[in-house]
């Protein structure tokens, strides 16, 4: 046997190597030949794009801002049938993939909403009741709970958190564990794989307060995933298909798959700017109950923002929903425009995390849409 495979090995910062802040920038644009396992889409028809730029879009000061710094990547902002924006920084192109990280969570808003919408799910049952070995910390949850982040258990999403040894049972549990469940990084010595249904099964219920501040937790989507597949009858990869084939992506979408084979809907999408933003008219496209209930302005409380919710798996202002991803990326789709804008980019800070960038990127985007 050779020696383990050093992209998945854990460094004194308890990250995984491919994600050290050195390896990071090019890492998250070959993810698809770096975790363990994954599946491939291709869309059977493109969605047709247009380029109509915008000018007074390139004169916006915030979003000027956001193309000069170091960490940029991409941005597409989209109408319609029209790219009435896209910049991409020098070392990247129109066709490179990059990964979405947690921007991937928005498939399982979609998945579920069409169910939801059929009559299949409905979000004030109790996870379980469609999936009986849901485990401690969700089993006497409800749906719309794990959907709005809602969720108390012993989870923490800690990016530096130890992965060895195995917590004893109700003991904290950190993100590391949770990437050896996505197939990011390989187990302790000693330890067996596990996936990521088992994992989140494994997790223990938590006391939880009263001041609705979302507790956000990616092991909530892969539960969501599960409940996908047993309230349809299909595996979650024929949901995952039907997505990619509704959006019309242009290129090939990567996501990790764990050792049972289940798509790692938390975080394991990777895909090109131009097919983000596609992926963001879908959103726009499909509308449904879920997504006038986003808009409402329930859900939990988000960031500690005045302004922002979470709700349905998708954060929102009242007039955008849109989701953020690990080290710099966002995906804002305002609904009543038909318009999405997608944006990539890498911090290369240690654990990927910079106080206020994200509220930076919010406030360009929202002034881009505003403008169309």
């Amino acid at each position: 046997m050779t020696s383990p495979n050093p992209d998945l090995s854990v460094n004194p910062q308890r990250l995984a190597a491919w994600n050290t802040a050195s390896r990071r920038r090019q890492s998250f644009r070959c993810l698809q030949d770096i975790h363990r396992r994954g599946l491939s889409f291709r869309a059977p028809e493109m969605l047709p794009l247009v380029t109509a730029e915008n000018p007074a879009l390139a004169t916006i000061p915030a979003l000027n801002r956001l193309l000069d710094e170091p960490s940029f990547c991409a941005l597409v902002i989209v109408q319609g049938d029209r790219i009435v924006l896209e910049r991409h920084a020098t070392d990247f192109a129109t066709d490179r993939l990059h990964s979405m990280q947690s921007v991937t969570k928005t498939f399982a808003y979609l998945a579920l909403g069409k169910l939801v919408e059929a009559g299949l799910v409905d979000p004030t049952r109790l996870v379980g009741f469609y999936v009986p070995e849901a485990g401690d910390a969700y089993a006497q949850v409800r749906v719309q709970q794990v959907l709005d982040m809602d969720v108390a258990s012993n989870f923490e999403e800690d990016y530096g958190a130890p992965y060895a040894p195995c917590p004893a049972r109700g003991e904290p549990v950190g993100y590391a564990r949770q990437e050896i469940a996505m197939g990011w990084r390989l187990p302790p010595d000693g330890e067996a794989e596990f996936g990521v249904r088992n994992f989140a099964a494994g997790l223990v219920k938590a006391p939880r307060g009263d001041d609705r501040t979302t507790r956000y937790a990616s092991p909530n989507t892969d539960m969501l995933g599960w409940v996908i597949e047993r309230a349809s009858g299909r595996n979650l990869v024929s949901h995952v298909d039907e997505i990619i084939a509704e959006a019309g992506l242009e290129a090939t979408f990567h996501v990790s798959a764990d050792c049972d084979g289940v798509p790692v809907l938390s975080g394991g999408g990777v895909m090109t700017a131009r097919d983000l933003a596609r992926h963001g008219l879908l959103i726009a496209r499909r509308g449904g109950t879920l997504l006038r209930d986003a808009l409402s302005g329930a859900g939990t409380h988000y960031g500690g923002s005045p302004t922002l919710r979470y709700r349905n798996h998708l954060m929102s202002n009242g007039t955008w929903v849109g989701h953020p991803g690990y080290a710099g990326q966002f995906l804002m789709v305002d609904p009543a425009k038909q318009a999405s804008a997608a944006f990539f980019s890498v911090l290369e800070t240690e654990y990927g995390e910079r106080d206020g960038y994200f509220a930076e990127v919010i406030a360009a985007l929202e002034v881009a849409l505003a403008h169309i």
